[in-house]
Formats: structure tokens, sequence, C-alpha cells
């Protein structure tokens, strides 16, 4: 506590007041406070400065930056950025910049006074302005030289008064979590469509399981589309939950990075001895030389053995860990959760699932490959087929009723009677009849009242990870899978319902403005067989989203896409198609969402068909203020538009 009044008292006397910024709190309502250490790592520089275009801040030549620069992608215009160049403990690789910086734009008042703190620990590099956390990276190596008072040059004309301060400070949320996620905007549910807090922050690989009352999701944080630490990821699962998809919780981390060796892969939550487990693979391979990891040790161990052992982290003789690991939670509801530190398995994306005998199978993926059972979590992994499943990442298995299935990440689907061998799966999207409606790596859960929920996100401007989605499936008799909106995440509407066109009939196409840029769009189409809807949504400067509904070959598109069968590219959520649509042949609802956002620097369009069939594209660029509706061998009765 003295320490804490201590390091408040020398910010106070800088002007260093962790003030509200009032045009941020929805996007970003953690505020920080800081108290200083004893011990520990690295540098904090708290600094107040006034933002003047292409201004150096502060500089230790060679080493660190800090200052307003223009922006490297469009419609950043002005970005305050700090650059740490680093040595990288790693034969063959030159010094590298590693960058922390935000908009000003996303500032309240951005051209006035604002207080930043600049941390650097061994684990991670972070940007704070006016108390809430901008952007943090991973570093790798060390820093290229030396941070003092006599080496920092700074630029008294921009910047106010200023302290670095060693090791760096310890930052806390003065909103402690476990706590209430809060709605982000007017147009969705806390979760649906959401990303975290922060310009560059988003969703990647998504882990969910029902467990004690609750849905628990566990997502990859990503910022800089899997770009972080060198381009090497740093990732990390954080962890939310719910009990009724309407009032979301956020956790701490269920698996932070701590060490610079980690970055954390997908794996998957399940439930062993009334426990909450979260597995998880180690990417050290991107970091590393293979001999200078454990794996080596790890199929030393297989190959004499037959099996796997566990490997606890203090006993890998200097060797660093890699391979599959996993998470265990501290409390019997799943909310908190404690690394185990112990390496079970050479694979660096492990799906672990348990059987109906309760025996542990894994799926391995990137640093091994097949199915593998074990009695026993730590160790015991025997390998019993070596070529299934034969093709995809990130795999997932679950079963509905008497059908078996495994998702193979983005892009491979199978289907099996659940009692038939492992020779019976077939592939589904040589059939055509997958799933796959623009989410990647989606992970299926079942819920209590026997409902099956998928959830995964959607890439943005073909970078990896973006807004998360959560859809409820749907089952046929043959085991066939659609899905449709889940009700508890639809949208709340922000104004009132009004009826754009009564009826468009054969041959006849409506036109007309729209004065939001997120709403929803509601229709119900009376097919022909030979039919076609054409719905094309546009914005001022000339950018458009053409959908098609084709019903005489049971189709529907975004542009001129095509399905995944016939060589598309659903996972990128821009132009696809999917096909075999069923729920089309008499009268039907149609549903479409539009979410304008600048964070997406665009659109979401996702569509629902018939209550059986959803697909979602991100379209760069476009706001919508336009649309034209035409009905081809088909009717289109009561046009309704919703502003979200």
């Amino acid at each position: 506590m003295k320490y804490r009044v201590i390091i408040f008292s020398l910010l106070l006397s800088f002007g260093f007041h962790l003030l509200r910024a009032e045009g941020l709190v929805q996007l970003l309502p953690n505020k920080w406070e800081f108290e200083k250490q004893t011990d520990g790592q690295g540098f904090s520089i708290c600094f107040t400065f006034c933002p003047a275009v292409d201004t150096q801040l502060l500089e230790v030549p060679g080493v660190l930056t800090v200052g307003i620069v223009d922006g490297r992608r469009p419609g950043d215009d002005y970005v305050l950025e700090a650059v740490l160049s680093f040595r990288l403990p790693t034969k063959g690789h030159p010094v590298q910049k590693m960058r922390v910086g935000v908009p000003l734009s996303r500032l309240s008042q951005p051209w006035s006074k604002h207080q930043a703190v600049l941390s650097y620990t061994e684990a991670r590099l972070t940007l704070y302005v006016d108390g809430l956390l901008m952007d943090n990276d991973f570093p790798f190596g060390e820093p290229s030289g030396m941070i003092d008072k006599k080496a920092l040059i700074v630029n008294k004309k921009a910047v106010g008064k200023w302290s670095l301060v060693q090791p760096a400070l310890k930052a806390k949320r003065k909103n402690c979590l476990p706590r209430p996620l809060q709605r982000k905007g007017g147009y969705s549910s806390p979760l649906q469509y959401f990303t975290p807090e922060g310009h560059n922050a988003w969703v990647g690989d998504v882990a969910a399981i029902h467990h004690n009352g609750r849905y628990h999701l566990f997502y990859l944080f990503d910022r800089r589309g899997h770009r972080s630490k060198f381009g090497r990821g740093g990732h990390y699962f954080e962890h939310l939950s719910t009990a009724d998809f309407l009032h979301w919780t956020e956790h701490e981390a269920a698996v932070p990075i701590d060490e610079q060796w980690e970055t954390i892969g997908t794996g998957t939550p399940f439930v062993l001895h009334d426990s909450l487990f979260l597995s998880y693979g180690m990417h050290t391979s991107r970091l590393f030389p293979n001999e200078a990891t454990a794996t080596p040790m790890q199929w030393d161990s297989i190959r004499a053995l037959g099996h796997s052992v566990a490997l606890p982290f203090s006993e890998l003789s200097g060797r660093i860990p890699s391979g599959a690991s996993y998470s265990t939670s501290t409390d019997a509801d799943g909310n908190q959760f404690r690394k185990s530190r112990i390496l079970i398995h050479p694979a660096e994306n492990p799906t672990i699932y348990t059987t109906d005998e309760s025996r542990l199978m894994m799926l391995a993926n990137y640093g091994a490959r097949g199915t593998w059972t074990s009695d026993h979590l730590d160790g015991g992994w025997r390998q019993v087929s070596e070529d299934f499943p034969p093709g995809g990442d990130c795999t997932f298995i679950f079963r509905w009723g008497s059908y078996e299935y495994i998702v193979g990440g983005f892009t491979h689907m199978w289907m099996k009677p659940a009692n038939a061998p492992i020779e019976a799966y077939q592939d589904m999207v040589c059939q055509g009849l997958d799933f796959y409606d623009g989410l990647s790596v989606p992970s299926i859960t079942p819920l209590p009242d026997g409902r099956y929920v998928m959830a995964g996100w959607v890439e943005i401007n073909r970078h990896w990870g973006g807004p998360l989605v959560i859809r409820e499936l749907l089952q046929d008799a043959d085991g066939r899978l659609g899905s449709r909106f889940m009700q508890e995440l639809m949208p709340e509407a922000a104004g009132q319902t009004r009826l754009l066109c009564q009826t468009i009939n054969e041959g006849e196409h409506w036109e007309g403005s729209c004065d939001e840029t997120s709403f929803l769009l509601t229709s119900t189409v009376l097919p022909d067989k030979d039919g076609k809807v054409v719905i094309n949504l546009m914005d001022e400067s000339g950018r458009t989203c053409p959908w098609t509904l084709d019903l005489s070959e049971a189709t529907a598109r975004f542009g001129e896409g095509r399905s995944l069968r016939q060589g598309g590219e659903p996972q990128h959520a821009t132009d696809y198609a999917i096909e075999h649509l069923c729920g089309i042949d008499s009268s039907f609802p149609l549903r479409i969402i539009v979410i304008g956002d600048p964070k997406l620097g665009g659109s979401l369009v996702d569509v629902e068909i018939a209550g059986r069939r959803t697909m979602i594209s991100h379209r760069s660029g476009l706001f919508v203020c336009r649309m034209t509706v035409e009905a081809e061998h088909a009717t289109i009765s009561n046009l309704c538009i919703t502003p979200l």
C-alpha cells in the first residue's frame, strides 16, 4: 500500500490523473491503475503529451521511439505509436521492431492533452492512454539497448511531465473480473458480432462447453490478424460465460501469456471427474528450432514406450516447453483456471474429449497426427489410428443423436452413424452437404435443453481473427445439419419497424434508401421452381454487395461465389455460395442483418434462409445507404426494415 501511495503521488505531481475518456467508455470500459513493484523486470514510462503531426515525443536512439506518425492503414489518420527494438534469441535473426499504438481518432478529444503509460516486461509491451489499455504485444528476445534516464531524449515542446519507473509498474483493472459484459453498441447483444476491447483486437479460434449450468466460451485473443509476437501469433485464451445467452460474464484469461516462449494454439474444454479442463497447444515451433524444444523428448518416449509420458516443465533439462498441455479449473463452476505446467503430448493443436466410457480421446493436429487414447490425462497417450482424421486443422468432434461428426477447422466435415466404425465416415463437403456459412473453425456445443449451438469467427479482410458469431444448429432425420439465427442473440431494435414494400411481384423490383447503416431486413418469399431473388446493397461510393437466391438450383451466393464443393472459399467470408437448400419449396421467411461498424472497416451481411440455413459475409468499405430487391419467377411480400 505504501508503494501505491508513493507512485500515485508521483503521477499526480506530474499532472498524470487517470481521467475518464468519455468518448471511449463503450469501446474500452476497463480503466487501469498502477502501483510500483519492489522487484520485477522492465520499465514503465509515464508521460503527458499534446499531439502534433509527425512529432517525436520520446527516444532512446536505436532502441525506442514514441511519437505521432501517419497511420499505416487507410482510415487510421495519425497514430500514437511506440516502437521498441529487440534482438531475437535465435540465430540468423537481425534486430526487429515491435510496435504498439492507437489511432488518435480513437481518443476522446484527440488533439488535446493526454496521459500515457508505456510498459515493458519480459512477456508484454503495453500502451495505456488516459487510463485505458489501448494496445499490447508479446516480446520475443530482449531490447536492443538499455533504457535509462540518461539515454532517454524527451521532446519538451510536446511532452509535459514524465517519469521513467524501473522495474515496470504493475497494472491492475479498476473494474475487477469477473464482471458483466456490457453491450458495446445499440445494434446487438453483448456477444453476437462481439469483438474484444481495442481498435485492433479480434476473436480467434473458439472452444466452448456447457458445464454446471453455464455455457463457457474460450476464445484466442488476437491483435494484428495473427501477426503479433513478430508474426508468430501471440495468442492466448480469454474466457466468457453465460447461463442464458442473454447475460454474459467476462472472466480472467483461462490461459494467459506469462513467458516469452508462449504462443497458444487451439484446444478444447472437457470435463473429467466432474472438473472442467481446457486443453491447448503451445506453438513453440514458431519461435525456436525443434532441437531446442521438448518435442524430441516426447517423441523419444513414445517410440520407446509406445505411449507418451507426463513431463513437468521443471523437468525439461533446459529445453523449452512445446506441444500439448492443459489448464485446470480451480472452482466447481469453472470460472477460474490455473495452468498445469505439464506436457502431455507433442500435438500443438490438441482436441481432447471424453468418450461414453469416460476414456480420453485426442485428435492430434499441428506437430502430430491421428487419433490417440488414454486412461489418464497426464501421459499414457497411445495412437489408435494414424490416418484419421484424414485432413483439416483444429479438428472438433461431437455426437448428436444417432450421428457423429468431425469438423476440420476451415473447410472439412465428416459424418457417420454413431455406432459405425471410423471407415464409415462420409465426406460431407464432397457431397455439398456441409454446414460452412462464412464462419472459421466452428465449435459445436450441446445444451441441456437439447439444442446445439455453433460458435466461430468471421474473417476480416483476409486477416486471421474477426467478430464472434453464434448459431443455433438444426438436424434433419438423415443427419444433415443446418443453422439459424439464435433468438437470444438477435439484435435489439433501435427504432420502429417500417414497411418498405407490400408486394414485389414476378419481374418487378423495389429500390430505396436506408437511413441506418445497421438494420434488419425481413420478408416472405413465395417461390416458383425457376425463381430467383436478387438483393443488392449499395453505398454512396458505388460499392455493392449482391446476394442471389436461386430457387431452381437451391443455392444462395454472395457475388459470383462458388460453394466449398466447387472450390469456393466460404472461410474468407467474402463471395461464396451454399447449396442444397431446404425449406424453400413453399412460402418461407427471409431475414438479413446488416451491421455497419467502423472497427470492421465495413459491414457484416448476415442472412437466414427459411430458418434453415445461414450465411455471412464481410464487405470491406461498404456502409449501406441504398438497396434494390428483385423478384424473378417469385413473389416477395412484406419487405420491412428495422433499424438496429
